[in-house]
């Protein structure tokens, strides 16, 4: 058996030349290099004065959607929920009054919605998981923010504004 002192290996440095020993060539070459990178666009956008460009499948801001007569989606079945492989969705669903029953399609409805956008990897699984279409992953990116209670999307931030359907099938005089 051989001892660690029979295996071990002299590394042999060849002897610098001149050229190596003032170090011109190196800092001729850092100084192409800087220079190169100088003059080349800068890649930072501006933000908020300028907005970038997102791509067709750009994955924002949940948003939850409405129907062709204003009602919301969302039936509370919780197929996002059960999906979402970060476990960022909390929905509590409720049935609809007696009352109420005949402005609506469906009987239940998320009564609690949120979303945990600190949790959220925005994988888009919730949206291929809504049988009803009710949730896209189309709004803006999400925003900063200074406490992490805020960044804890109710219905209130989700759902998409409500406006008045019936003006918009009226012929106008």
């Amino acid at each position: 058996m051989q001892s660690l002192s029979n295996r071990k290996k002299v590394l042999e440095q060849k002897p610098m030349n001149f050229w190596e020993r003032i170090y011109l060539p190196a800092i001729f070459k850092g100084l192409s290099i800087t220079i190169k990178h100088f003059f080349k666009p800068i890649p930072t956008v501006r933000y908020p004065e300028v907005e970038r460009p997102y791509s067709k499948n750009f994955r924002g801001q949940h948003s939850l959607k409405r129907d062709e007569e204003g009602r919301e989606r969302c039936t509370a079945c919780g197929l996002c929920a059960l999906s979402c492989p970060a476990e960022a969705i909390t929905m509590i669903s409720a049935e609809r009054q007696k009352g109420e029953e005949h402005l609506y399609r469906e009987e239940k409805y998320a009564a609690v919605y949120e979303i945990n956008m600190l949790r959220c990897i925005f994988c888009g699984l919730c949206e291929e998981a809504c049988p009803k279409e009710a949730i896209y992953l189309d709004g803006p990116h999400v925003t900063a923010d200074y406490l992490r209670k805020d960044f804890i999307y109710g219905k209130d931030k989700l759902v998409e504004p409500r406006f008045d359907y019936k003006d918009e099938h009226e012929p106008t005089a």
